[in-house]
């Protein structure tokens, strides 16, 4: 199927410029340009409010922007539509003045009263945002979420005038700069929304090109399905000026041996990842295309708890502990990432897990005959769910070996495309899947927060009172060493319960055109391509 895609993306590249017929995709891009960006997977939508995957939420970077960004290398939130803001004593209210003179693309202007609407129709029960819980910070937005409110006036957020954005909290959230940096918290152009079906209504061809308004550097020009989109030069961008990138095109290219030969093909600047098969080619013969980045990550299992025999804590408990993750990290991964014996990655922010899930055979042997199920005895298979790419696969293949061999239970693997690896985990449809998140800004409630009973993320139907509890107290703490104790309980808690087994840390692995100007490592994935440029 991708030798067709992009053979339709090479004939498409006349739309920025003619070229000789010996010179690649990349040349031409590079001279008119255009960044060509491997991007894994065709996006579900490009709606910043119901984006809940990376690959989808990486193009959105590009169309909308909220008030603040997040400085890629520090992770530190950087003015963007807001030029300052400012916090009250009591930490309940933060004030945020927008840039004079901002508009949408289509050349309306955008006002402090845009953001606010906003916020009001991704709470709106109806649109079923996964990513709604990103606002609960803001008063009344988790009762407005729940349907237990129906006014949305009543949300921590108003517009005293065309430039002025003041939230009111529930409670201190210090990190919100960061907070609102999110895809959840960018405007939405709620008149142009209108135009084409309810606002809470979800999949409408509003974010079509032609169709889509946004506030980012680039306007949509452009969607094949399964081919590109193309994302060009948004005329009324405030900082137009400082902006050298003609235009952006996102490729979803989920096999990542066929991303690869495209890069060595001079079709793609950017590759979204490499398999771990082709690190050490890449090492020896071209390290200068290749880099490895820090990565905010953790990469994991989700177990799931509703269905037997995972719903017994001991067996979940059994093959979290017979996972010998040094050796997949030097082996499967080519020591290219870090083994997890903790869920929470280390020097998130300043916090780092006390608790250390080691490997240990016997304690896992032993759990499993008090399960009833000694040498694996009567366990059904059990199937692992994975992305299909070469890393996942081949993760979850080593886990199928160690397993029989160590515990008797018998695994079978079932390879799957994004879209139905996502969908599968949220209605519960697995037993085991492979998984992974990145921290949306460097704090543990980005990881541990995943869990709580009936969380947006949770995919593993687990609930616990005393986590939730811990939960609790974490986000009404305002001294920082006593948040950072009862995250240390709750990530002991998680990890004895194990609905999730961590595997290891993430890095950035990916192929770099020497082209490209200015992409600093970004340990939270996301680049403002505005920053970008390519030359010699």
């Amino acid at each position: 199927m991708h030798r067709f895609v992009h053979s339709a993306f090479l004939a498409g590249l006349v739309l920025f410029a003619s070229c000789a017929k010996h010179e690649t995709p990349a040349a031409t891009g590079s001279r008119t340009q255009t960044l060509l960006v491997g991007n894994y997977a065709e996006p579900a939508d490009l709606d910043p409010q119901t984006a809940a995957v990376l690959s989808d939420q990486n193009i959105l970077m590009a169309l909308f922007e909220g008030l603040t960004a997040l400085d890629e290398q520090s992770a530190q939130p950087v003015p963007a539509a807001a030029e300052r803001w400012e916090v009250s004593a009591d930490g309940l209210v933060w004030t945020f003045h927008l840039r004079a003179g901002l508009k949408w693309s289509n050349g309306e202007t955008l006002t402090a009263d845009d953001f606010v609407q906003s916020w009001r129709r991704i709470l709106v029960p109806a649109l079923a945002a996964e990513n709604a819980s990103y606002l609960y910070a803001l008063k009344n937005a988790e009762a407005l979420n729940a349907g237990k409110l129906t006014d949305p006036t009543v949300l921590g957020a108003a517009a005293p005038d065309p430039r002025t954005v003041v939230l009111t909290l529930e409670r201190p959230t210090p990190y919100l700069p960061a907070l609102v940096s999110l895809p959840a918290w960018f405007p939405v152009n709620v008149r142009v929304l209108a135009k084409f079906g309810p606002l809470t209504q979800r999949g409408t061809s509003w974010t079509r090109a032609g169709n889509l308004v946004g506030n980012g550097a680039f306007s949509l020009k452009e969607w094949s399905p399964n081919a590109r989109i193309v994302a060009a030069q948004n005329l009324h961008y405030w900082d137009t000026a400082h902006r050298q990138l003609q235009a952006v095109v996102f490729v979803p290219i989920e096999n990542s041996d066929t991303e690869e030969r495209d890069f060595r093909a001079g079709q793609l600047h950017l590759t979204f990842t490499l398999p771990v098969s082709k690190l050490a080619t890449w090492r020896e013969r071209e390290p200068a295309k290749l880099r490895v980045d820090p990565l905010l990550q953790t990469i994991f299992l989700r177990l799931n708890t509703t269905k037997p025999p995972l719903n017994d804590p001991r067996v979940r408990r059994a093959l979290s502990l017979a996972i010998d993750r040094d050796t997949l990290a030097r082996t499967v991964l080519a020591g290219s990432r870090a083994p997890a014996h903790s869920f929470t990655p280390p020097s998130t922010g300043s916090y780092t897990a006390r608790v250390h899930l080691g490997t240990d055979f016997d304690a896992a042997r032993k759990l499993l005959a008090e399960a009833g199920h000694p040498g694996g005895k009567d366990l059904p298979a059990l199937e692992i769910q994975t992305l299909n790419n070469d890393l996942h696969s081949k993760l979850a293949e080593a886990l199928q070996a160690i397993w029989r061999r160590e515990l008797g239970v018998r695994v079978t693997v079932a390879p799957t495309e994004q879209r139905t690896w996502i969908s599968n985990q949220q209605t519960l449809n697995y037993a085991i899947s492979t998984a992974s998140w990145t921290a949306d800004f460097p704090d543990p409630i980005t990881f541990l927060g995943l869990f709580p009973t009936g969380g947006t993320y949770n995919w593993t139907g687990w609930s616990n009172p005393t986590y939730d509890k811990l939960l609790d107290s974490a986000a009404l703490a305002t001294d920082a060493a006593k948040r950072a104790e009862i995250f240390q309980q709750a990530e002991a808690l998680l990890l004895t319960d194990a609905p999730v087994a961590p595997i290891f840390f993430g890095a950035q692995i990916y192929l770099i055109d020497p082209a490209v100007k200015n992409w600093a490592p970004a340990p939270l994935v996301f680049h403002r391509y505005q920053l970008t440029h390519l030359g010699n």
